[in-house]
């Protein structure tokens, strides 16, 4: 494939990312350390004393540097005491706590591959995932997934988080912190447009890459503080929230949940936000959104935030929202500036190490955005094909439609994708239907995101019934089995027909 390609300034964009007085951000700035774990470890033998992690709950249960070097070692001589070598795959799907998340370093730092599922997966999906990865052991924090994968997988080793702390069996003490850049670290699946799952897989590199961008483009500081309500089987909590605080030696307050009313209550302690558009329309009704202004930095991403949203929390209540850009397999790859105007509908420039092209772009600029860069992924797994579709020269192809103004501001336009984003999620359209369509009162299925203020999309299901009215209620319990959460519809409605195009392609846009 040959694309045209309209470069962007990668210097000029680089540097609005640093103050003037500020030394230039080269590439290799990206990759000192060699791999997170060997950064983790140097800052907790460094700040053996400072509380790391703290849980957002009355409790205020805490780990310190030392506690998380000493408990991630022993998960990680543990795992190796159930086989786990380097390289073999783990399989983690919990909520957030302090035990999950000593499990999951300690895998990384063991040099196991971590595969991070939504804990609230239907065992379809779990077990779609297992079976594609092959987990040498399983962590997960809810009984009746760990039976299903028991019942899934032949001779599966599955364990709650705990287990790895609680155990009395002595364990040799495991290598640590051995892996190399250039080794895998994390498979992140992401939903597929023909409805099968991909997996991402990112290198330690590219782990570390991401991380250390985001420390130099916001001026991420040991004593910052952040308030972490965001899923860890996503990138957007996992790489940005928890790795990025790990990496700059600072401290994050975790929140099972994201709940408005503890959030709010534990700002006055910490200096950051990161949350998806669904959790500003929440600050923005609880009636104590302007709270927010204490903090010296609020970050949305997963989703457009819309430019409304971001006004009124900057008119009304003194907070300039700064939003970025990213993907599963690129992590972070714009943002808005720390220092400079933050733009409402506009995802700023690309990030230190970050090159960013819009390809054969139209009359009006507007093209497929195409990054490349260490933090990217090197491809999906076992997905060959796949991978050569989205990979072009270096440059991976978004999906996403964008144009570039002459201020530099990259904003993002449309998809050429199908994707829907929901909550900060993605919902693919025929993952969707490929399991709703199975029910036998359906002729026909379409999903498509309408517009919503609370959600940014909502998923909603255009259903063509088989020889009468399709059977409403079966299907809502069909996604109830089947589907997570935020892919089932919030809306089913009972149309004639679907609009198709010359080809027979159902056209979703004359749906809206």
């Amino acid at each position: 494939m040959v694309l045209d390609l309209f470069l962007m300034d990668s210097e000029r964009a680089w540097s609005r990312h640093r103050p003037p007085e500020a030394p230039t951000c080269a590439l290799e700035d990206l990759t000192i350390g060699g791999t997170l774990p060997h950064v983790w470890s140097r800052r907790w033998s460094d700040e053996p004393n400072g509380p790391v992690l703290l849980e957002g709950d009355g409790a205020r249960s805490a780990l310190r540097g030392d506690d998380l070097a000493q408990l991630t070692g022993l998960a990680a001589s543990r795992l190796a005491g159930y086989g786990v070598t380097p390289g073999e795959r783990v399989l983690w799907s919990c909520g957030t706590s302090l035990d999950a998340i000593v499990g999951l370093i300690g895998a990384l730092r063991l040099g196991a591959v971590v595969v991070p599922v939504n804990p609230s997966a239907s065992r379809s999906e779990l077990r779609y995932v297992a079976r594609d990865v092959g987990p040498a052991i399983s962590l997960v924090d809810r009984a009746e997934r760990r039976d299903w994968l028991c019942e899934d997988l032949e001779d599966a080793v599955v364990l709650h988080p705990d287990a790895l702390l609680r155990s009395t069996s002595d364990s040799a003490a495991a290598a640590l912190d051995t892996a190399t850049p250039a080794d895998d670290a994390l498979i992140v699946y992401t939903s597929g447009t023909t409805g099968e799952p991909k997996g991402a897989v990112h290198t330690h590199g590219s782990l570390l890459a991401g991380s250390l961008a985001l420390q130099t483009a916001w001026g991420w500081r040991p004593d910052d503080r952040l308030l972490l309500a965001l899923p860890l089987f996503h990138v957007h909590g996992l790489c940005a929230g928890l790795f990025g605080t790990l990496a700059a030696g600072s401290s994050a307050v975790i929140f099972e949940r994201f709940v408005p009313a503890q959030v709010l209550d534990a700002v006055g302690e910490s200096t950051m936000f990161f949350g998806v558009p669904t959790m500003y329309h929440r600050l923005a009704e609880s009636g104590r959104a302007a709270e927010l202004s204490a903090l010296r930095l609020c970050v949305s991403g997963s989703a457009p935030l819309p430019a409304d949203l971001w006004r009124r929390f900057h008119a009304d209540w003194g907070v300039s929202v700064l939003e970025r850009y990213g993907m599963s397999e690129t992590l972070l790859t714009l943002s808005n500036p720390l220092d400079g105007e933050r733009r409402p509908g506009s995802v700023g420039f690309p990030l230190p190490g970050v090159e960013a092209a819009i390809a054969d772009a139209d009359e009006a600029g507007v093209g497929e955005l195409m990054v490349r860069g260490p933090s990217l992924c090197r491809g999906y797994r076992n997905r060959t094909a796949a991978s050569e579709a989205m990979w072009h020269d270096g440059w991976f192809g978004t999906g996403d439609l964008a144009s570039v103004g002459d201020d530099d501001y990259v904003s993002i336009r449309g998809r050429r994708t199908e994707l829907i984003i929901t909550g900060g999620h993605n919902v693919y359209p025929a993952e969707v239907e490929a399991v709703l369509g199975r029910h036998p009162s359906v002729g026909e299925i379409a999903i498509i995101g309408l517009p919503s203020a609370e959600w940014g999309e909502s998923v909603t299901a255009f259903v063509v019934g088989r020889d009468g009215e399709p059977d409403i209620d079966a299907l809502a319990h069909l996604a109830a089995q089947e589907l997570t959460s935020y892919k089932r519809p919030r809306e089913f409605r009972v149309v004639d027909s679907l609009p198709r195009n010359a080809m027979g392609k159902v056209q979703r846009r004359d749906l809206l």
